[in-house]
């Protein structure tokens, strides 16, 4: 360490909601972080805790492909040591896994084999490996093509469908998941998408809310050690019932089931790294059951681990620099803090009127996932680029 903070850098890949949190994360504890994004407007590129790189110059598309690989080999020159390196957007982390060898030579950063990060990030794969170890999963089955199509019928509806693994196709004509009440309103809806993406997976539906879905983020060092843990609970999803983390909690009632799970799995598997497994409650049985997990990145809400005193980021930038663990926060602190998503909260909670946020919730300090005062510029970034698109309108 130097001058009361670290010395080896911080790459932070993508300036996102995702990507700001965990500049905070690493900045706030005194690690030099540079952050790559190709929108110089993205959030954390506007963070007083970063030095922002502007990726390429073909607008703001998100940081993948060779364009990425080049860009951070390119910048790894600046230093005399290897940076640990921060993935944040999912798109980035099989093309990272697949050229490890070239990278690896350049930053810090630890995954499993190729072929177990192929596995978890196939929802197909996944499903198939944790149901083969015994693992609680809701029934499921995979489409490459309409031929398949009746081998969904007997299950047990309504059902959730999603992508296979995620493709720029589908996240431009299609929603991350859509709820299907029939068996015909699956049929319907995959003969539109089959053009785009043959590959979905259809999974029944567990009963319960937004409030039901809960998720345990971990780090995992080389060795398979688990450096950190925070389990907590989304209290709004937008959209609704199937989309993103709007405002989640912690769930220290649940850290002892979710916790003991994910690690079984995570050591069944040989998981090694930043992940994090989400679960949903079946409202009728009270059972959790695993929906899929994120592997080889931070998670969308990562922060609110930060938040609750569990800095899962800090802790994988100390094993990566062969530090010792910090001690872990005490579970259970009371009251918890509520990381909050304003935007996609306000369209979560328009939509679902009588929405009841879990009882735990009300003696929480809610903190705004853009604005702290100790950092505004990624809010102050979002009011003046509300503000110039609303007269931009009124010009044209």
């Amino acid at each position: 360490m130097t001058n009361g903070g670290y010395a080896i850098p911080a790459v932070v890949v993508g300036g996102g909601l995702n990507g700001l949190g965990v500049v905070r994360s690493l900045g706030q504890a005194g690690i030099p972080v540079t952050v790559l994004d190709k929108d110089p407007g993205a959030p954390a590129m506007r963070s007083r805790f970063a030095r922002a790189i502007r990726a390429g110059s073909h607008g703001p598309e998100k940081v993948e492909g060779r364009d990425l690989i080049d860009t951070l080999m390119d910048l790894r020159s600046g230093w005399d040591t290897r940076p640990v390196l921060f993935l944040t957007q999912e798109e980035s982390v099989a093309f990272v896994s697949a050229r490890r060898e070239r990278l690896g030579n350049g930053y810090r950063f630890t995954m499993p084999t190729h072929d177990t990060m192929a596995t978890l990030l196939d929802k197909t794969r996944f499903q198939a490996r944790a149901e083969a170890l015994g693992f609680p999963l809701p029934r499921s089955c995979s489409l490459s093509g309409l031929q398949h199509l009746l081998s969904a019928r007997g299950l047990r509806y309504p059902c959730i469908v999603k992508p296979v693994t995620k493709n720029p196709l589908w996240g431009a004509k299609f929603k991350k998941a859509y709820e299907v009440a029939t068996f015909a309103e699956l049929e319907t809806l995959y003969r539109t998408m089959v053009e785009f993406s043959s590959d979905v997976i259809v999974q029944e539906w567990i009963k319960g809310q937004d409030c039901d879905v809960y998720f345990c983020l971990q780090y995992r060092d080389r060795n398979g050690q688990t450096r950190a843990s925070f389990t907590g609970r989304k209290i709004r999803q937008w959209p609704p019932m199937v989309g993103g983390t709007a405002s989640c909690m912690p769930a220290p009632e649940a850290a002892a089931v979710l916790e003991e799970l994910t690690s079984r799995f995570f050591d069944a598997v040989g998981f090694v790294g930043i992940g994090s497994m989400e679960y949903k409650r079946d409202q009728r049985d009270g059972q959790f059951y695993m929906v899929e997990p994120t592997v080889g990145r931070t998670d969308y809400q990562e922060e609110v681990a930060t938040l609750n005193g569990d800095n899962i980021v800090l802790a994988a930038y100390e094993a990566e620099c062969d530090l010792p663990s910090r001690p872990r926060a005490p579970t259970g602190r009371a009251p918890g803090r509520i990381w909050r998503d304003p935007f996609g909260d306000a369209r979560s909670a328009e939509l679902q009127p009588d929405h009841i946020a879990p009882a735990e919730a009300r003696n929480c300090e809610v903190v705004d996932a853009y604005w702290r005062w100790n950092d505004p510029g990624p809010w102050i970034g979002i009011k003046f680029d509300a503000i110039r698109n609303r007269l931009r309108r009124l010009t044209e």
